[in-house]
């Protein structure tokens, strides 16, 4: 397939330095960019029926972990919202078992898609991960299966919803919650979210939408799928720099194998 026929580029001209000044805008203002039915119909099938035919290579996990992706500090107490525990549970096919033609793999190498992506992220360039297994990953959600609540350790996140399941799998976030930077990590505002006590945004993608989120200051989550329904998400992972993979215990948390 041709780039053209993966995205639907009539609706979102994304060699157009005026569409991606509007797309930045509002990136940059809502910490979140969202562009329903994003890729064409027959793309859509193609990717759904790879991820299907594959799901049972899948390699499922199920994690506890706290809200920063951080070890246990021991100057805080297990239920303090620094170390409180909450569950995520998914499977992952990894960029070494995505098909070379998949529709997937095209639009991730397309030179046009990347510099729309690097542009909007207000990014110099955007490179591969340098290893085998983290540059394009396809998450599967079954009945049950959630992620938790949590931040981000890279500043910005590419997503694409393929398959909706037939309730819950909702995304839910709440901008500003810390300021990484700055070490100011809001446990005050944390264990109200984890309470229940904080509403939170909803982010409503359909099949074929693509999203970029800003998730390293903003707390957020996949609700448990309900149904038989498997929800299918690609995460399209890019770097600002050359030559960084993922390390060795990040991959055997997350794919199992190096």
């Amino acid at each position: 397939m041709l780039l053209n026929e993966i995205v639907q580029t009539r609706q979102y001209p994304i060699t157009d330095p005026v569409f991606h000044k509007h797309c930045k805008k509002g990136l940059d203002e809502e910490g979140v960019l969202v562009l329903p039915e994003f890729l064409s119909l027959e793309a859509i099938q193609k990717i759904v029926a790879e991820g299907r035919a594959k799901q049972s290579l899948a390699y499922f996990s199920k994690d506890d972990h706290n809200v920063y992706l951080k070890a246990t500090d021991p100057d805080f107490p297990e239920e303090h919202p620094r170390n409180k525990r909450v569950q995520s549970s998914k499977g992952c096919i990894t960029d070494d078992q995505i098909d070379q033609q998949s529709p997937l793999r095209i639009l991730y190498d397309a030179e046009d898609f990347r510099v729309f992506l690097a542009s909007v992220l207000g990014e110099e360039r955007l490179y591969n991960y340098a290893d085998p297994l983290s540059s394009i990953n396809l998450h599967y959600a079954s009945e049950g299966q959630e992620l938790g609540w949590h931040f981000d350790e890279s500043s910005f996140a590419i997503t694409l919803l393929l398959q909706s399941p037939e309730q819950g799998g909702t995304f839910e976030y709440i901008e500003n919650m810390r300021d990484a930077d700055s070490g100011e990590m809001n446990y005050d505002g944390v264990a109200e979210v984890l309470a229940g006590n904080r509403e939170s945004k909803t982010l409503q993608a359909g099949a074929g939408t693509l999203v970029m989120f800003r998730g390293r200051n903003a707390m957020h989550r996949v609700t448990p799928v309900v149904g038989d329904i498997t929800r299918m998400l690609v995460v399209l992972a890019y770097n600002s720099t050359p030559g960084v993979a993922l390390s060795e215990s990040a991959r055997m948390t997350f794919y199992g194998r190096l």
